[in-house]
């Protein structure tokens, strides 16, 4: 009972094997719950869906020949995680939240759009501190299981959720989003970052029309590299190759000056 108790869920599904690679890198630090979708649930950011019948699922899983609690869920990852918190979580807070690892980097304003920051926005609306943990990877495993090496995201997913269990965030600090590059070893420099203002994945359609289907655009990223921002979550993974540690709130004002937004909004 005194060991930490860790949730852990995802957006890939509980079969993924970026989830496997979570559980067996947390696996040493505490108890571990596994809270997942039942399916593919990528680019669902912070929805809450699913059947309105859906219902945790108890599912045998194995890690490293130990096993360990799991349970799937026929909906969102967030809704998995609100779900599972009311049903499997009532007595017991988690003191962590792992959600990953994603397949595929969750950088700049695309984070709103995944389902693996939604999972742990989840947790840390109720006040769980959560790690929301991404690979960078070639865009045809994001919505289907490749072969990539695990063992540098393990590495710093484990680094930074025991840091996580060591000592409290600061103010303001409601979760971190880890995006490790694809070319990352445990010895990769990390270094903290902010999110960049700029989308990171697009979709871009070559010709628009009334025709056009959604699934005609190409998914790519398509950025003005002289518009990033230097010190953000972009910048590091795509240009320095280092691990990025953006630091996020719940909190979404904006930081400007209120009292000149106001006069702004009065007019003369």
């Amino acid at each position: 009972m005194n060991r930490p108790l860790i949730l852990i869920s995802n957006d890939d599904g509980i079969e993924s094997p970026g989830l496997r690679a979570a559980v067996e890198a947390v696996r040493p630090l505490g108890e571990l719950l596994i809270v997942a979708p039942r399916r593919q649930q990528s680019s669902t950011g912070r929805g809450i869906g699913g059947h309105k019948q859906a219902r945790l699922v108890p599912m045998e899983y194995v890690s490293n020949g130990v096993s360990v609690r799991a349970y799937a869920c026929e909906a969102t990852p967030a809704q998995t995680v609100l779900h599972g918190l009311g049903v499997l979580c009532r007595e017991r807070k988690p003191d962590l939240l792992v959600s990953g690892i994603n397949y595929g980097e969750n950088l700049g304003t695309n984070i709103t759009l995944s389902g693996t920051v939604g999972a742990a926005v989840e947790g840390a609306c109720v006040g769980i501190p959560a790690l929301a943990a991404s690979l960078q990877t070639d865009t045809a495993f994001h919505h289907h299981y490749g072969d990539v090496t695990w063992t540098a995201a393990q590495h710093f997913v484990r680094y930074f959720a025991e840091r996580m269990l060591a000592a409290r965030m600061p103010h303001d600090v409601d979760l971190i989003n880890l995006v490790v590059p694809e070319t990352a070893t445990p010895a990769t420099p990390w270094r903290v970052t902010r999110q960049s203002r700029h989308p990171y994945f697009s979709a871009l359609l070559s010709e628009g029309h009334l025709e056009s289907c959604i699934g005609d655009a190409q998914i790519g990223v398509f950025l003005k590299h002289e518009v990033v921002e230097p010190d953000s979550d972009i910048a590091a993974v795509l240009r320095e190759g280092v691990v990025s540690v953006t630091p996020l709130s719940l909190d979404s004002t904006s930081r400007t000056d209120f009292g000149a937004l106001d006069r702004r909004l009065r007019g003369p």
